[in-house]
């Protein structure tokens, strides 16, 4: 089963749909006992980090997946979910994260060339920089749906692609059982069920 966390803050309708897809047997949840039976575990977020981080914490839900991923139980952090992952934020302020991976979260504004939008929307090709079992579906140059303004940095010990807006952008990361995808495989066509299929069944087990 894989546990999709419903804490308040996730694109889950679109996500759900792409693992129901898939065949996977789905549960979005907010409740600690199914999160904790699963599989697999995804944490999805759209919006700000504070408010994110926030509800993670007023839920205990923070607790729960840091004390999974130390167990050794798959992990997939998508956008906001993604960032959520690592030791800082720097969105409108300084907040902690789960502290599950090094590195911080920071504006793409005054990094990207001036002439480049931010929100950073659209459709970026991936460029590998190690391997992973998330990518053994798809290949180096494959397309992929992004939404954000914030990107994680410092953040090479993690970093397995990464992508061209102007300057190398954090695409995904992965240390041992705990991934991230800033952009939204659920949003991403064949390539981001490619993703979330490597993740959600057994040939894709760490």
């Amino acid at each position: 089963m894989v546990a999709v966390i419903d804490y308040g803050v996730g694109n889950l309708f679109s996500l759900r749909c792409s693992l129901e897809k898939l065949g996977a047997d789905v549960v979005v949840t907010g409740d600690r006992a199914v999160i904790e039976s699963a599989d697999r575990v995804i944490l999805p977020g759209v919006g700000a980090f504070r408010d994110a981080r926030r509800k993670l914490r007023d839920t205990g839900l923070d607790k729960v997946v840091c004390a999974l991923a130390a167990q050794g139980k798959p992990m997939l952090g998508i956008c906001l979910g993604m960032q959520l992952l690592f030791e800082k934020s720097y969105e409108f302020g300084e907040y902690d994260g789960l502290g599950l991976l090094r590195g911080s979260v920071r504006p793409l504004q005054g990094v990207v060339p001036a002439d480049y939008k931010i929100p950073q929307i659209g459709w970026n090709a991936l460029r590998f920089r190690r391997e992973s079992s998330l990518f053994r579906h798809i290949k180096d140059g494959d397309y992929v749906y992004f939404v954000h303004s914030y990107y994680a940095a410092d953040c090479a010990d993690s970093l397995i692609a990464d992508c061209d807006y102007g300057v190398p952008v954090t695409a995904a990361v992965q240390k041992g059982n705990v991934f991230g995808c800033q952009f939204h495989p659920e949003k991403s066509g064949d390539v981001g069920l490619a993703i979330l299929r490597a993740f959600c069944f057994e040939e894709a087990a760490v």
